[in-house]
């Protein structure tokens, strides 16, 4: 099964792509995407529904939320009610320690994504604050990745022993598909994404 990890609609406040759009494109370029998830700034978008356009498509659509901490941008799978009590999505400063942590205990996934871009990314903060305890996965390949970011990516989670997944971090229609994940067993739902990332089964892939 494969899956765009990292998208942003209209709800974030850079989006400018409607998820209807999202699934016409996917179709109309026959693009082999089983599914993409929602991952809007600084939120979480409990309001949107999107069942009937899973059902007129054929596509997953799942959710989750990209937020910003002291070590750069972290996505957050799994997001519930007991998560959102535990940090304030919307701050632009959380302590990476604290995300890493209420995220695992709440039953999510923490992943920093594009760790290779400056000053957003993990390994600029990593290098000037050090290392922090918890992480397991991060973004290796981004969509929007420049120049040798996504190269810095993979070599330093090889040199930390990191997993990696694919987003395309698309903002736009045309950019989704950029880079995707691949996992060998069926993703239905929130639970069975988080559960497939927590064990480790997948490889990210590049389309760009």
């Amino acid at each position: 099964m494969i899956l765009d990890l990292h998208n942003h609609s209209i709800v974030s406040d850079d989006g400018r792509a409607k998820v209807e759009n999202y699934c016409q494109w996917i179709r109309k370029r026959e693009i082999p995407l089983d599914g993409f998830v929602l991952t809007e700034h600084r939120q979480f978008d409990d309001v949107s529904d999107y069942r009937a356009l899973e059902d007129e498509y054929g596509i997953l659509i799942l959710k989750a939320s990209e937020v910003e901490t002291d070590y750069g941008h972290v996505l957050v799978f799994g997001v519930n009610d007991d998560m959102r009590a535990a940090y304030d999505f919307t701050r632009i400063d959380l302590p990476l320690a604290q995300v890493l942590r209420e995220t695992e205990r709440c039953g999510g996934v923490a992943v920093p994504c594009h760790p290779g871009r400056p000053r957003v990314g993990l390994f600029d903060h990593f290098e000037a604050q050090g290392v922090v305890e918890g992480v397991s996965v991060i973004e290796t390949l981004n969509g929007g990745s420049r120049g040798e970011e996504d190269a810095r990516a993979l070599a330093l989670a090889q040199a930390h022993g990191y997993r990696g997944i694919g987003g395309s971090d698309a903002h736009i229609v045309s950019q989704i598909a950029r880079c995707v994940t691949r996992f060998p067993r069926e993703i239905r739902d929130g639970e069975g994404l988080v559960e497939s990332l927590r064990a480790g089964d997948f490889e990210a892939v590049s389309w760009k």
